[in-house]
């Protein structure tokens, strides 16, 4: 007698594919709902406690000193990068190593903020009592406003009620979602009460597509002797030695002062194509009012417009002044797309 084939035998106890689909994505949007509407329920609940936690991290002078243990620690780390990134220096310092000598990472000028859901985390005792001892502002974020960290801290922020969205109730969940989420909100109200700009980021953000998203046509341009730049009395003769050897496909007129009067493309050669267009001058030929870009322009702005009117280059300008010139090809090379 043939043995089944195991691979197209189905056990009789084996879930129902929909039943069982129908049970995952509602055990998901359930986690979900439980997280937002604690969320929620935190930003009803910010106010002056969160201004004064705001007024402490603002005015250091050092570093944000962000710590926490278990699943609370994870999210301190999160916190630490957010904050670094958006120009307020921060680091992590785990309370159980804090005891074995990383106290000494901590000084006079940081700021400490502690994370911790119960409020009775063992390994957070010797940070306390450390900041106690040198007078460091701490901040506390906890669950439990009446617990011994949210008591010894200069600023206590305390979590609003929330159920973990674990059945149990047991594995942090809802509790960490929130710490994350006020602690996004810490780092944005920083952000904004700083003034911290788009180029104060890129600075921090010199790699990936956030980076190059960021690159100014400042960076990325030609200057100096790279420049096609001739005057309008220039002859066509030595208009097309200068388009040839700076390798642009044109070559900016300029005035004296440097003021770009207009730019001779291979497009206006074509239009102007005679026997005599070598002994034109090069204010002849050229076209005037011709698109520019500033220097502090963003590159992905000045890769739009050269797309949007169908050019392969782009003269930079300093009020009247031609200082640069931009390729399509700087921006492609440099990741701006």
């Amino acid at each position: 007698m043939s043995k089944p084939n195991p691979e197209i035998v189905e056990s009789a106890d084996a879930p129902n594919d929909a039943v069982g689909t129908k049970a995952d994505l509602a055990s998901a949007k359930r986690v979900l709902g439980i997280e937002a509407a604690a969320i929620t329920n935190l930003a009803e609940s910010l106010g002056e406690p969160f201004l004064r936690a705001l007024d402490i991290m603002a005015a250091v002078q050092g570093r944000v000193v962000v710590t926490g243990m278990g699943k609370s620690g994870h999210i301190c780390n999160k916190i630490v990068a957010t904050l670094s990134s958006t120009g307020t220096p921060a680091l992590f310092v785990h309370p159980a190593e804090a005891s074995h000598g990383d106290l000494g990472m901590i000084t006079k000028d940081d700021a400490v903020l502690a994370l911790s859901n119960s409020g009775e985390t063992t390994e957070l005792a010797d940070m306390v009592a450390y900041t106690k001892r040198f007078t460091i502002p701490l901040v506390a974020v906890t669950g439990a406003a009446d617990s011994t960290l949210a008591l010894a801290a200069d600023v206590s922020l305390v979590l609003p009620k929330s159920e973990e969205a674990c059945p149990m109730g047991l594995a942090p969940t809802t509790s960490t979602s929130v710490m994350m989420a006020l602690g996004d909100a810490i780092s944005v109200a920083l952000l904004e009460r700083k003034g911290f700009s788009s180029d104060e980021f890129h600075v921090l953000h010199p790699g990936g597509k956030l980076g190059r998203r960021l690159i100014k046509v400042s960076e990325i341009m030609h200057a100096g002797e790279e420049l096609p730049l001739i005057e309008p009395k220039t002859s066509m003769a030595d208009a097309l030695i200068e388009m040839t050897t700076k390798s642009f496909g044109c070559v900016g007129i300029a005035d004296a002062k440097g003021t770009l009067l207009g730019v001779i493309t291979d497009g206006d050669l074509r239009r102007h194509m005679s026997p005599d267009l070598l002994g034109q001058e090069a204010g002849d030929v050229m076209t005037e009012g011709v698109q520019t870009i500033a220097p502090e322009m963003l590159a992905s702005e000045a890769l739009a417009i050269m797309n949007g009117r169908s050019i392969t280059n782009i003269f930079v300008t300093e009020g009247s002044c031609a200082i640069g010139i931009l390729h399509i090809h700087d921006c492609l090379r440099a990741g701006v797309a």
